[in-house]
């Protein structure tokens, strides 16, 4: 008989730039070697994957991640204490280094989960990733990480528009003049935050991978996709399946060199020079992450089965040439609901 697990998830919601945790369930849901149960984690209301109950068993709120790793803790306890939760999927950068730090006391309860060290998790930070590409000998466009607007004017001398201005976490825009950078600066520092990183435009193809690394410095599982349909954040609304040795040896040696442990996406670009460049290492799954099980590497199941201790081989392969299209439908829900989550933070 299939083992049935108890899989917390989070990332529920679903805004231009969606969370990876409805697409997360769906594999799950899909797995051929264990049945489960899920049980959502949300930060809004609002989040859709809260009310798909074909998808999602019950749902409880927790605290922003700037609440800190103790009350995290704390609600994780009490979920606990009701569900016996076999397993915890986190799928937001943000939230990333509280579960990590937490990962040892929550394996004490019962709740298993497949990370990356705090070491690889700081280590590929977008303010990092300049000397993480020069430590592992890996391609990286030249950034600069600025903790005020008066460094975008010191920054023109070295790079010229247009470049990317990033957040620490999330967004990005190209800035083709001074007053474009300002505007992005303040917005996504608005938003999530200083430092802000300003990166070296390249202009070419994008692509992405989605893996899965041991912890040993083997691949387990990696999709390269090539974006089809981009939003203005940058995010693949659309995107078609690979067959490129280039990438998978790319992606070889990042998890051979860091030794990575757990879920990641690397967001590539080839160049006009044809060089591939990495212009982000994302330590989490994707949100086009549906796409790796339709294509016979279904990246969850196997990352769920590294967290409970289960020998995984790599897989073999991949199907080439399928592709997703994101697509967006209105769902009904009766207030009482939305009433019910928003007064008790359980639904």
């Amino acid at each position: 008989m299939k083992a049935r697990l108890n899989i917390a998830v989070t990332g529920l919601n679903a805004i231009d730039s969606p969370g990876p945790g409805v697409p997360v369930i769906r594999c799950l849901r899909e797995a051929a070697s264990f049945e489960c149960r899920i049980t959502g984690l949300s930060y809004e209301t609002l989040e859709p994957g809260i009310y798909m109950h074909e998808l999602v068993d019950k749902t409880y709120q927790i605290p922003y991640p700037s609440a800190g790793t103790e009350a995290l803790y704390e609600r994780l306890a009490y979920i606990q204490s009701r569900e016996q939760l076999d397993l915890v999927i986190p799928n937001f950068d943000a939230e990333l280094f509280s579960f990590i730090l937490l990962e040892k006391r929550l394996l004490e309860m019962g709740i298993h989960s497949f990370l990356p060290t705090r070491e690889q998790f700081e280590a590929r930070h977008k303010f990092n990733l300049a000397d993480f590409g020069e430590t592992h000998g890996l391609l990286v466009p030249e950034s600069k990480t600025l903790f005020h607007a008066g460094e975008l004017i010191e920054a023109e001398e070295t790079f010229d528009f247009p470049f990317v201005v990033k957040g620490k976490f999330y967004d990005a825009g190209i800035a083709y003049n001074r007053e474009q950078a300002l505007t992005y600066f303040n917005k996504i520092s608005g938003k999530w935050g200083l430092p802000i990183i300003i990166q070296k435009y390249i202009k070419g193809t994008e692509f992405n991978v989605a893996g899965l690394g041991d912890g040993k410095g083997n691949r387990i599982a990696a999709v390269p996709m090539r974006k089809q349909y981009i939003t203005d954040k940058g995010k693949a609304w659309g995107g078609i399946v690979v067959e490129d040795e280039r990438l998978l040896d790319l992606t070889d040696r990042f998890i051979g060199e860091t030794k990575w442990r757990g879920a990641f996406e690397l967001e590539l670009m080839q160049g006009e020079d044809q060089e591939l460049y990495i212009m982000e290492i994302n330590p989490r799954i994707p949100a086009w992450i549906y796409l790796t099980a339709g294509v016979g590497q279904n990246i969850p199941e196997a990352l769920t089965r590294l967290a409970m201790g289960e020998s995984v081989k790599p897989f073999p392969t991949y199907t080439g040439g399928k592709m997703f299209i994101r697509y967006s439908w209105d769902m009904i829900v009766d207030h009482s609901e939305f009433q019910e989550i928003s007064i008790r933070g359980e639904l």
